[in-house]
């Protein structure tokens, strides 16, 4: 039996603020989005250019108060050949990344970048 990634799902507070920016910092599009007003949710799903893999961005209507994002969460990771072009762009658009980071005091090979929610992007050296 073989299993396949098919997606990752994040709780947003505005809908098209974080569908922007996955289109605007990673060249994300938007596959589908299912709307369910009945229910006062919508789901946005993208992914990138030529991928498989969606990040599912679930809004619910009547939130007031930002997700806790707790102890659990760790990262999503994207990769890109010329890192630090990448970089140099993050800081161009006002995303504030953090620095490039090597393993152990190595060479660099990732840096994070948070989404409006404060969920964290991981751009990885490919």
């Amino acid at each position: 039996m073989k299993y396949q990634m098919i997606h990752s799902c994040i709780r947003v507070m505005d809908l098209e603020k974080s569908e922007k920016f996955y289109q605007d910092a990673f060249g994300f599009e938007i596959d589908r989005r299912l709307d369910f007003p009945e229910h006062k949710f919508t789901l946005s799903y993208l992914r990138a250019p030529g991928g498989d893999f969606e990040l599912e961005l679930t809004y619910n209507y009547d939130r007031k108060e930002p997700y806790e994002l707790g102890n659990g969460y760790s990262h999503l990771a994207v990769g890109i050949t010329d890192l630090e072009a990448s970089h140099r762009r993050h800081q161009e658009q006002g995303l504030d990344p953090e620095p490039l980071k090597g393993l152990a005091g190595g060479k660099p090979k990732f840096y994070f970048v948070a989404d409006p929610d404060g969920y964290l992007v991981e751009v990885v050296r490919r």
